[in-house]
């Protein structure tokens, strides 16, 4: 063959592989791919390196990595570079990482020198396997290479670390680079993002920015989710304008990302904005619609979208998820059950979270029987399938089958702390220390003892069930207190009527540095009102103003009611005053606070006020307004309540009103017509009715009613020990001590104990109290003796003892000495050798004073000129000059 011949063909040949080139890279389909390969394999090709590593690339576009390992090994062994970075970047680019490192370390093998071009794979198939012992070889690798300072090798190694969630290796690499790109920052930036490094990221866009880069739309689609995740609403508004200033704004994933943060805000209104002016949407916008509104707990607009949604997008299991949840919440069965067919016909198939939340929206809907068919065909259930079971059980009542699926549930899974907080939530609502103690030794064995919810429900249980020592033994051994721990210890004691060990408490919480929230000042603000701590409660009153909760509706309400009880009407009135928001709640605060003080007229137009602000008050407002009327003898004004109750605001009156009615009766003298009234009444009278009748008529002397009353009460064989000391109080103020011995006697047999009356005073922080009779406290002696002495100068102005008061069986002269121990005088001397002279006394009785002890109390004021405020069981009696504001009307 002659030159020239050879010559033409070898250009033929090199025009061939030209052409074959061309080919390949304008080919649209595997079936053209498949013809120029076979044209490769005729032609004698597929020697060629160059056309191996064109097919391999092609072949990886198409997906098929078994076609590139084909072609690949056609040409292996070999010593060439490309073929190798070629089968690597392949596999890398269809997922088949582990092969991918595999062939890269067969090219290290064989004795191929990586170049420049085989790193970001190979490093990018470490990150896609998440193996950050071969990324470190591979980062090694490099290094030794001397190729670190190849940017797009760096800018791999960055993602790569970033995506081991390695910031630290990845911010290295970043910070030892001696040139960076837009890619760079980005990568640096994503890895921050996605790893929840919101404020480094944040940082890193700021620098990024001060360094001169243009942001591109990846970097803005990193920044986002950090300004979301910090709300930092001022820092995404700007991002916002920099987007459209861009030109960015247009891109579908950058909306998304506009739509998620402003979600994360809670600004709906832009969100929805946002979504709006989107020209392309995908179902990344729906669903981070439907989601974000459901998140935000605005479920019927969540249901509203998924409704628009499925007329031009086929729902994704997020999508129904998300709308499910919706469902659940509002307790909308039908729809969610119509939305779960929907789903079946769709195909769509559930993993456990979505049919946890699916079962958790039948069992809140009550569809116990769907649940639990639901809960049997799971194939795979954790502890939120049997916890969202179990809490349906109990939210509809079904206890017996919520404890056998804890036995169940026992022995195929573990119960986790929400399983057990739920057991003692049922335990709590039955006051069932039994299931109770149960719960608490499985907490035990499965090791739940320091979990801090478990020991909060535990606390509150134990207290529920009357084992307060049980609860202060669990706080003790806590290692961590939170802010729902030590409400919790200070509700316990509130519902032990403890008051003194919830002011320990609440101090203890104080000195732990911890800030009160809502439900403390809600639990604290009471304790002052039942120990009328003054002092305490204007401390608590600053402590609101700091922490921002003037506005607060519930707090205002306790702390009229707090100051009103500690004996300032004033500032009770003042925060009233002050509230701009009022409810029904804050009106009946006040008209009680004025009952309290035997301001009926204030009381009566506080209601009026009420009635012209648009408030309609409910049967608490009407029991305070009745009661307000009553102790300021306005008879009239409070039967016409008690009728416009029924007629104006169609409330039913309770037993509570009729109570209310027969005490405004019998405190003005009314006896008979409060014996018709009650014998009139629509339901059959209960101890309280008669109560109010019987008090009345003893303070009165009509013994003939009252012992007709006292065999009513005694008939109603009531467990209500107040009433059944009342009837022998009355038969021994008539001297019928047979009959005493009797009642007394079935109150012992009936295990029922008498209140006994204390009174206690708040001087400089501490409160003193005193029981009757007491002879243990500080300045016992001084004491009795300045009543002595307080006791000759009264008798000089007329004081004569009212015997009547003593119900015992004695002689005249202990019944003198009895009342000379009673807990209001008892403390009323303490206070006076405490105080400084001149300067008001404010008393506390669990019980109502004695007309002995009422009638001293005004002696006392005017002997040494000093206001004397005196709180018992029912209201305020103001002594000042040697008379009292009730008007003596307390005497019923």
């Amino acid at each position: 063959m002659s030159l020239s011949t050879a010559r033409c063909r070898f250009h033929a040949r090199e025009i061939l592989h030209s052409s074959i080139s061309k080919a390949l890279s304008s080919l649209r389909s595997s079936t053209e791919l498949r013809k120029v390969h076979a044209l490769v394999i005729t032609a004698g090709f597929d020697g060629s390196a160059f056309l191996t590593g064109k097919l391999i690339s092609k072949y990886a576009r198409f997906r098929e990595p078994t076609s590139c390992i084909s072609v690949f090994d056609r040409v292996s062994p070999t010593n060439n570079a490309y073929p190798w970075n070629s089968i690597i970047r392949a596999l890398t680019q269809n997922g088949l990482f582990s092969e991918a490192v595999g062939f890269y370390s067969r090219m290290r093998d064989v004795g191929v020198r990586p170049d420049a071009y085989t790193f970001p794979s190979v490093i990018n198939a470490c990150a896609g396997l998440g193996d950050a012992e071969m990324g470190k070889v591979v980062h090694r690798h490099v290094s030794e290479e001397v190729f670190g300072s190849d940017l797009y090798i760096g800018n791999a190694l960055i993602d790569m670390y970033a995506r081991l969630d390695d910031m630290g290796k990845a911010c290295g690499v970043f910070e030892e680079m001696s040139h960076r790109d837009v890619v760079s920052w980005n990568s640096l930036i994503s890895g921050y993002s996605s790893n929840q490094y919101w404020e480094e990221a944040l940082w890193y866009y700021g620098e990024l920015k001060m360094d001169g880069i243009l942001p591109d739309l990846y970097t803005v689609s990193s920044v986002l989710p950090a300004c979301g995740g910090l709300v930092a609403v001022r820092e995404g508004r700007t991002l916002h304008g920099l987007v459209e200033k861009i030109g960015v704004d247009g891109d579908v994933i950058v909306r998304n990302g506009l739509l998620s943060m402003y979600f994360k805000f809670g600004n709906v209104t832009d969100a929805q904005k946002v979504f709006d002016e989107m020209v392309f949407r995908d179902i990344v916008s729906w669903n981070t619609l439907v989601c974000g509104y459901c998140q935000l707990g605005l479920f019927e607009h969540s249901i509203k979208l998924f409704r628009e949604m499925i007329t031009t997008f086929t729902p994704d299991l997020l999508t129904f998820a998300s709308v499910l949840r919706a469902c659940g919440h509002l307790g909308d069965l039908e729809l969610g059950t119509f939305i779960h067919d929907y789903s079946i016909r769709k195909g769509m198939e559930f993993d456990t979270r979505a049919n946890n939340i699916l079962l958790d929206m039948y069992a809140k809907g009550g569809d116990l029987l769907a649940a639990h068919q639901l809960f049997n065909t799971m194939k795979d259930r954790d502890s939120v399938s049997w916890n969202s079971l179990l809490n349906g059980y109990i939210l509809h009542g079904s206890y017996w089958e919520a404890m056998q699926l804890f036995k169940n549930m026992k022995m195929e899974d573990e119960p986790d702390s929400i399983t057990h907080v739920m057991l003692l939530s049922l335990s709590t609502q039955f006051a069932d220390i039994y299931l109770g103690e149960e719960v608490h030794c499985h907490i035990v064995k499965s090791g739940f003892t320091m979990d801090l919810r478990v020991c909060n429900a535990l606390i509150d249980m134990y207290a529920k069930c009357s084992k307060l020592e049980d609860s202060l033994r669990i706080f003790g051994l806590m290692n961590v207190h939170d802010i729902v721990t030590w409400n919790t210890i200070i509700s316990a004691c509130i519902h032990h009527q403890d008051c003194y060990l919830g002011f320990q408490m609440i101090n203890a919480m104080r000195n732990e540095g911890l800030v009160p929230d809502e439900a403390s000042l809600l639990g604290i603000l009471p304790v002052c009102s039942l120990l009328a701590a003054k002092q305490q409660g204007k401390e608590i009153h600053g402590y609101i103003f700091r922490l921002g909760f003037e506005s607060n509706v519930p707090v205002g309400n306790a702390m009229i009611e707090m100051y009103s009880k500690c004996g300032n009407l004033k500032s009770a009135v003042g925060v009233f005053e002050l509230m701009k928001v009022k409810d029904v709640v804050t009106w009946t605060a006040l008209i009680s606070a004025y009952g309290m003080y035997g301001e009926g007229q204030k009381a009566l137009k506080a209601f009026a006020q009420m009635e012209i602000a648009g408030i309609h008050p409910d049967h608490v407002a009407f029991i305070a307004i009745i009661f307000a009327c009553s102790h300021s003898g306005l008879v009239e004004e409070g039967l016409n309540l008690f009728d416009c109750m029924k007629t104006k605001y169609n409330i039913e009156p309770k037993m509570e009103h009729y109570a209310c009615t027969v005490d405004l009766l019998s405190r003005s003298g009314h006896l008979a017509k409060a014996e018709d009234f009650i014998l009139s009444m629509p339901m059959k009278p209960d101890a309280s009715i008669w109560g109010a009748l019987l008090s009345a008529c003893r303070a009165n002397g009509n013994m003939k009613i009252a012992e007709r009353v006292s065999k009513r009460i005694i008939e109603l064989d009531t467990d209500m020990t107040g009433y059944n000391v009342l009837v022998s109080n009355v038969y021994a103020s008539m001297g019928k001590w047979e009959q005493v011995r009797s009642v007394r006697k079935s109150i012992r047999s009936k295990g029922l104990k008498k209140s006994a009356g204390c009174s206690w005073m708040e001087i400089n922080k501490r409160v003193y109290i005193f029981g009757t009779g007491d002879r243990f406290f500080e300045q016992f002696e001084e004491v009795y003796q300045l009543l002595d002495i307080l006791g000759s100068l009264m008798a000089k102005q007329g004081y004569v003892p009212d015997l009547q008061c003593v119900l015992h069986d004695v002689d005249d002269d202990e019944k003198r000495d009895m009342l000379c121990g009673h807990s209001e005088r008892l403390a009323i001397a303490f206070g006076l050798l405490n105080t400084k002279p001149g300067s008001p006394l404010q008393i506390m009785k669990n019980l109502r004073v004695c007309a002995d002890c009422h009638t001293v109390s005004r002696y006392i004021s005017n002997i040494v000129q000093r206001e004397i405020l005196v709180r018992d069981a029912n209201r305020f009696h103001l002594f000042k000059n040697g008379a009292c504001s009730c008007n003596d009307r307390w005497l019923v």
